[in-house]
């Protein structure tokens, strides 16, 4: 089954709900806007239920087939990012601040695609639910829809998540088994000397000095603690501490970022960070205090719901356009969250020679429409076959 002529119909109305959308970015789980546009699509399409404030801005609609049968979750992402767009097109954000670097508008125009598609044709056994999420991200909104029962309440049996990808060509798909996006954790480390002249250092413990050997010292963990082979990323990124140019401060502040694929990993990097800021910080006379926040969790294909993903995207694409063993990457997905309580698994659709995620000059490519919502509807219709 090739791409669908319903969906390449279906680009250009698609393109303007996406448009609109990047024209009026939400952040987080402020995205009541959003919502209520997306709910009042699928009102439109005729969508059988429709359940709003889940996750506290989430929204879930449940398309019935034409007969008895389970049900699987399509997941698109609805928030932007707190970004100042630079692109200048005419659909270029309103806000500023606030953009959709991220292409989270062309995930929720590709479901909103699938869904209109779904209703009209209900050309499957049992329900399926198209599920928009807030707060993707930072802000945990999978978890949030996921404690709200919507597993439960819905009668979700697997759920399916697609992320666009700078880079890939247009018309390209691409996944893996098991790890596919790393777990995101995030540290402070105080390090506290005693304060004093600068032109007298050797009346005070100087803090800065300690952590400056401290995130040098950190950089061991991946180079020579870590398997070559077990991926781990510890980055700092901030350091705070002093006022003034002739003052040793009291106390510096490192935060930054840990990755990791594996549990044994991310155990080993908590653990180590820990030990090393308070030995380095020790031998020269300062003290560290460790403040470890886990973050998203490792974003986990389940083998039989990936094989089955990738057989669609064939379908939809051809064999020559899809990857079934895609690198992992060290960013993060909170759509992990979904998968940690239903089998499920998560895709890369290629958006072309683009700027970068999370950048300023990004668009979402309106040409990838298509390719998402066949892949959606076919993904949906072979899983629930008449």
């Amino acid at each position: 089954m090739p791409l669908l002529n319903r969906a390449s119909e279906l680009q250009s109305e698609a393109t303007e709900w996406r448009r609109h959308l990047h024209a009026n970015p939400e952040i987080l789980y402020d995205v009541e806007n959003t919502a209520a546009f997306v709910a009042a699509r699928l009102q439109e399409f005729g969508v059988d239920e429709i359940v709003t404030g889940i996750g506290r801005t989430g929204v879930v609609g449940i398309i019935k087939g034409s007969g008895e049968g389970s049900t699987i979750g399509l997941r698109a992402d609805m928030d932007a990012l707190p970004l100042e767009e630079i692109t200048r097109k005419p659909w270029a954000s309103v806000t500023s601040g606030r953009m959709h670097a991220c292409g989270h508008d062309g995930h929720t125009a590709m479901l909103l695609g699938a869904a209109k598609y779904l209703a009209e044709t209900r050309n499957f056994r049992g329900s399926i639910a198209v599920i928009f999420q807030p707060a993707e991200e930072g802000g945990g909104g999978a978890r949030e829809m996921v404690a709200d029962g919507m597993m439960e309440d819905f009668g979700i049996r697997q759920v399916y998540g697609m992320h666009n990808h700078p880079g890939m060509a247009v018309g390209t798909f691409a996944t893996r088994k098991g790890s596919i996006m790393a777990a995101a954790d995030q540290f402070d480390i105080e390090i506290t000397g005693r304060s004093g002249h600068a032109a007298q250092p050797h009346k005070s413990v100087d803090p800065v000095l300690a952590a400056s050997q401290v995130v040098v010292a950190l950089q061991s963990i991946a180079s020579r603690e870590a398997d070559p082979l077990s991926s781990v990323v510890v980055t700092v990124t901030k350091i705070h501490g002093g006022d003034a140019y002739n003052v040793i401060p009291d106390m510096v502040k490192l935060s930054g970022t840990v990755r990791t694929l594996l549990p044994e990993m991310r155990e080993m990097a908590e653990t180590r960070i820990g030990e090393i800021a308070s030995g380095v910080a020790m031998a020269m006379g300062a003290k560290a205090t460790l403040r470890y926040h886990r973050g998203y969790p490792v974003t986990f294909n389940h083998a039989s719901e990936t094989e089955f993903a990738v057989d669609v995207m064939r379908k939809v694409a051809g064999d020559h356009a899809v990857s079934d063993a895609f690198p992992p990457t060290m960013g993060a997905e909170d759509f992990s969250y979904m998968l940690e309580s239903r089998p499920g698994s998560f895709i890369f659709i290629g958006n072309g020679d683009t700027a970068n995620l999370h950048n300023s000059a990004y668009d979402f490519n309106d040409e990838v429409i298509p390719y998402g919502i066949s892949y959606w509807v076919t993904l949906a219709e072979t899983a629930l076959a008449a």
